[in-house]
């Protein structure tokens, strides 16, 4: 089909003109082609205002019409139900609600850009997340990544919500100043000074104990003080008749005690230890005799009297526990700095036993409890008992416990594998329903994955965390949270003063200088 083409030009051009001419004779030429196609263009007229009829849906906004539309209850398809684990696995690019508003402000939930809040007792109570079963605590992290900062901060802002916080164990004395902005007590343990604990003082006797029942109580948890302190110094497991000693001596301590109206101190049982003929006396009725079988123990506890830790827990306690404190740490920065732990386990041991005067009333509310530096603890079976038994009832002694570590593997550290160190050094990390993981080195990375069961991207996520960052495994939920600190915080819980301090200059009596006196020109 022939279609219709206009055209225009200039019929003549003369062959001589000039610039202005030509330019004239083009622009006309233009003219006119552009009314040439505006002629030729037909005219559209907008029947339907609103949008383009080309760019509307071809259903309306209701859905296909008519009987192939699937409704009307034609189609109907059961519901499908899918557990928690299954939509995550489902809709993986879904973050998680969180673990609610009530608790202490940890910091920002950086996969869900929400607040990140922490109560063990509340998680506990609510019965919300499937799998937190006790609300005790492990955190690790490689040096100069915040794990300080953060079980500081856990401390300061549970006071708030009611906590008390207990520190049996202060190796460097850094929660002295946390305890005294409290408003709590620091006792300060060491070779002259003023602090003195009796580790056998009777706790105070609960309203729904009876005397009976209390006093069974109290004589089995000296015994095991006694035995954990023998042992600790034998660096061995005691005997038969080790064990028998140690009990016929706290008895006829005790009773001596009760006579004089006294409390009975370690020198009195070290002492006894040493008689062996009046152990022999009271087992009298009893075929054998205990004969020199106990002079290692007398010897062993002879230490605490008269040894490196003589003047700390060989008389009656020069302070009392005030249970309304907020606080209440014991400092040990004066012992272990020779790089021998025991005299450090020894003391630890004792204050531990003496603070369980407070932990027994399960009218006390509810308490943190702060294993800081913890890898010093792991080598120590004795101390490890005393955890578990901590760990074991923490929910109905209502505290919740905090292991501070540096690794993970510092858990393998307690002893060979199937040993009984070995075995109760794991046990605390499975009766840990909270584990928070900060930066880890690459080759730690594999003991983590074991202990912890971690997954391929958490492995990944803690192997280039940054400071302050944490991976937080709760129950079976996983977060990364990043931890806040108020300006204030800073500076309370600043443990790298030493670090940031100026160096002095040079003086004119430096060694250096004296011995080259010509450096001081250049200094």
């Amino acid at each position: 089909m022939s279609r219709n083409r206009a055209s225009a030009s200039p019929l003549f051009v003369p062959r001589k003109t000039t610039r202005a001419q030509q330019r004239a004779a083009r622009a006309e030429f233009a003219e006119a082609r552009t009314k040439a196609r505006s002629a030729q263009a037909p005219t559209r007229r907008r029947e339907h205002e609103g949008p383009d009829p080309d760019l509307r849906p071809t259903y309306p906004a209701s859905g296909r019409p008519g009987p192939a539309s699937a409704r009307g209850g034609k189609l109907r398809l059961p519901k499908h139900r899918l557990t928690t684990a299954v939509a995550s696995g489902a809709y993986p690019f879904l973050a998680e609600a969180g673990l609610g508003a009530e608790g202490a402000f940890v910091g920002r939930d950086l996969h869900a850009e929400g607040s990140f809040c922490f109560d063990p007792f509340t998680l506990y109570n609510s019965g919300r997340i499937e799998g937190f079963t006790n609300p005790n605590a492990i955190l690790c992290g490689v040096i100069g990544m915040g794990k300080s900062a953060l079980a500081k901060s856990i401390a300061t802002r549970s006071v708030a919500h009611g906590y008390k916080i207990y520190v049996p164990s202060d190796p460097k004395g850094e929660w002295t100043g946390l305890a005294q902005a409290l408003g709590g007590q620091t006792i300060a343990l060491g070779p002259g000074l003023p602090g003195r604990l009796n580790p056998l003082d009777a706790p105070q006797r609960p309203a729904e104990v009876s005397e009976e029942d209390w006093r069974t109580e109290v004589r089995k948890r000296r015994l095991l003080l006694l035995a954990s302190l023998a042992a600790t110094v034998l660096k061995r497991d005691l005997l038969p008749m080790e064990h028998t000693g140690l009990d016929v001596a706290l008895d006829l301590v005790v009773a001596d005690a009760d006579a004089a109206g006294t409390v009975p101190l370690l020198g009195d049982i070290a002492h006894i230890l040493g008689r062996p003929e009046r152990l022999d006396a009271a087992l009298s009725s009893q075929a054998g005799s205990l004969g020199h079988a106990a002079d290692d123990l007398a010897h062993a506890l002879r230490r605490l009297v008269h040894g490196d830790l003589s003047g700390m827990f060989d008389a009656p306690s020069t302070v009392t526990f005030d249970p309304d404190a907020p606080m209440l740490s014991i400092d040990l920065s004066r012992l272990g700095s020779s790089g021998d732990d025991t005299a450090l386990v020894l003391a630890m041991t004792c204050a531990s036993a003496w603070m369980e005067a407070a932990l027994a009333d399960p009218a006390g509310g509810r308490r943190w409890v702060i294993y800081d530096e913890a890898w010093r603890i792991m080598r120590h079976v004795g101390l490890l008992e005393r955890m578990q038994q901590q760990w074991k009832l923490s929910r109905g002694l209502g505290i919740a416990n905090l292991l501070i570590l540096h690794r993970l593997s510092d858990l393998l550290s307690a002893g060979d594998a199937g040993s009984r160190g070995r075995v109760l050094a794991e046990g605390l990390l499975a009766d840990c329903s909270t584990r928070i993981i900060y930066r880890q080195e690459p080759d730690q990375i594999p003991a983590a994955m074991a202990l912890l069961g971690l997954t391929g991207v958490e492995a990944q996520a803690i192997a280039a965390l940054t400071r302050g960052r944490g991976l937080w495994k709760v129950a079976a939920l996983s977060f990364i949270v990043q931890h806040l600190l108020h300006p204030r915080e800073k500076q309370l819980y600043d443990t790298d003063f030493r670090m940031a301090a100026k160096s002095r200059e040079f003086e004119s009596t430096s060694p250096l200088i004296a011995l080259n006196p010509r450096m001081e020109g250049r200094k």
